[in-house]
């Protein structure tokens, strides 16, 4: 079993911690590596979309799982450890926005980016999760969609000058168990979680009403035309009707 967490190196300021655990899996790192980092000069997340993470209040973390072989419901099982660890640090309800964003009351309090080299035998997840990010300290563009657990606990916790030591403990736990979880268990977990289901979806050629996912972890669509499609992550771009 794996033990994320060690070793542990924290850096004040990194262009990306997925980049710093890329550069030391391919030179050989050992799969429980964690970085984390205070601030981020180019934080990514999925389809290149830049990650907004204020210095000091929010988690910005990326461990290498090694071996890797494979496993495509990797992606699932990430964001559902997420909300684990969320839960366990503050009074809230996390559900996951397919296929990798973590919703409170369907505000974005975290998102995930896991970059995988099956042919390599590992793969790098990346989390990004607000623990104490004030509405002010929002972009325009992220008021009313972000959250942070503080806000969306009704609490002030205090900022700290390094990402909060309880937040990377309790995302070691929850990583360390999901990634060996069996695979009917992370599905079922995850359409427990399923903050799509029932709600109206749009994307560049089509639109439709989300219901669930399949056994291989992609969006189940019923379109208006009587069609069930199933899309695959890297395929849409997903509008959500709020």
């Amino acid at each position: 079993m794996i033990t994320f967490g060690r070793p542990h190196r924290h850096f004040r300021l990194t262009d990306s911690t997925n980049a710093r655990a890329k550069e030391l899996a391919a030179s050989g790192a050992a799969g429980g590596l964690v970085i984390t980092a205070t601030e981020q000069s180019a934080g990514r997340g999925r389809r290149g979309h830049n990650w907004f993470g204020p210095p000091g209040s929010s988690l910005l973390y990326s461990a290498l799982l090694r071996p890797f072989g494979g496993d495509p419901l990797l992606a699932l099982a990430v964001p559902v450890a997420v909300c684990e660890a969320a839960e366990a640090l503050a009074p809230v309800r996390c559900e996951v926005k397919w296929p990798n964003d973590v919703w409170i009351e369907g505000r974005k309090v975290a998102g995930v980016l896991v970059e995988a080299r099956p042919e390599d035998r590992w793969a790098v997840i990346g989390v990004g999760l607000n623990l104490t990010v004030a509405e002010a300290d929002f972009p325009d563009e992220l008021r009313g969609t972000a959250t942070s657990l503080s806000l969306a606990a009704g609490t002030e916790a205090a900022r700290s000058a390094n990402p909060t030591p309880a937040a990377i403990a309790a995302l070691n736990e929850q990583l360390s168990r999901w990634v060996e979880v069996e695979p009917s268990a992370v599905l079922e977990r995850f359409r427990r979680r399923d903050a799509l289901r029932g709600r109206r979806v749009s994307w560049a050629d089509g639109e439709g009403e989300a219901a669930g996912i399949d056994d291989a972890g992609h969006l189940l669509v019923s379109t208006p035309r009587g069609e069930q499609l199933a899309l695959g992550a890297g395929e849409v771009h997903l509008s959500v009707e709020r």
